[in-house]
């Protein structure tokens, strides 16, 4: 009897810099160091007119994955750039991947592994920050009073119902059947939206066992434009038949702070 013949999960990551130069090229090391065997594919945009980054080796030569650098005439919003990225994807699975990840090991075999399963519309990994403390990227659908519960009064989460899109990882049917980010989501929401729809269209969101380093920056506290993104992106999620209909979703699992663990559905 001949042998089994396993056919490699490909990958396609997309990488969106605006004006996070170091970070990317920490990143895309990261990636020829940890995970030149799962990844296929890296797609980084420069989002700002002009901007530059600095790679040895030069992109099309000695790189484990095809490296691919598109440059915007003028900035696009988070969404718009993933989806151009990504929108010739022929790769089994895509990723959405933030500059300032950093990694110390492969995650993608595990989180390719998981989108594969039957069933699953993404799966994603824990984050930690830089100290190895784990981050709050499951988070409760942002209804006003849950906003409240956690900006005013500390609450944690209670339960789980979307994740951040620091790192995403979608089988590309999913991806293009629900055409990937609601591009009318400037910055702020698009991850909210697309994980509800992924949950609305039957499919559920799934933690891996891996885990990677997110150096986040959160800007909407101290910045009047991202603030101004923030606010408006929630009334637009508010508004939305998508989260209408995810009010009567019922909860992934208890928040992690509540149990501790990966998230099941």
């Amino acid at each position: 009897m001949d042998s089994e013949i396993t056919i490699p999960r490909r990958l396609a990551v997309s990488v969106v810099s605006h004006g996070h130069g170091e970070c990317v090229v920490d990143l895309i090391n990261d990636l020829k160091k940890f995970s030149g065997q799962s990844v296929d594919r890296v797609i980084v945009t420069l989002n700002l007119p002009g901007e530059t980054i600095d790679l040895s080796p030069e992109p099309h030569s000695a790189w484990p994955f095809l490296l691919q650098i598109r440059r915007n005439a003028h900035p696009l919003g988070f969404g718009e750039n993933h989806n151009r990225a990504l929108a010739d994807a022929r790769e089994d699975c895509v990723c959405v991947l933030n500059p300032d990840i950093r990694l110390t090991a492969d995650p993608f075999a595990a989180l390719v592994d998981c989108a594969s399963q039957p069933g699953v519309g993404c799966s994603y990994p824990e984050q930690l920050d830089v100290d190895g403390q784990v981050q709050d990227s499951e988070r409760a659908l942002p209804t006003p009073v849950a906003l409240w519960q956690r900006r005013a009064l500390g609450h944690g989460e209670k339960r789980v119902d979307w994740v951040n899109a620091a790192c995403l990882v979608l089988p590309t049917a999913v991806w293009k059947q629900l055409q990937g980010f609601d591009e009318r989501y400037f910055m702020y929401c698009e991850d909210v939206d697309l994980s509800l729809r992924i949950r609305l269209a039957g499919w559920t969101l799934v933690k891996a066992p891996v885990s990677l380093i997110h150096e986040a920056q959160r800007r909407s506290g101290r910045s009047l434009n991202h603030l101004f993104w923030h606010v408006r992106s929630l009334l637009r999620l508010w508004s939305s038949s998508v989260y209408r209909q995810a009010r009567r979703l019922p909860p992934l699992a208890q928040a992690p702070g509540a149990t501790r663990g990966a998230v099941h559905p």
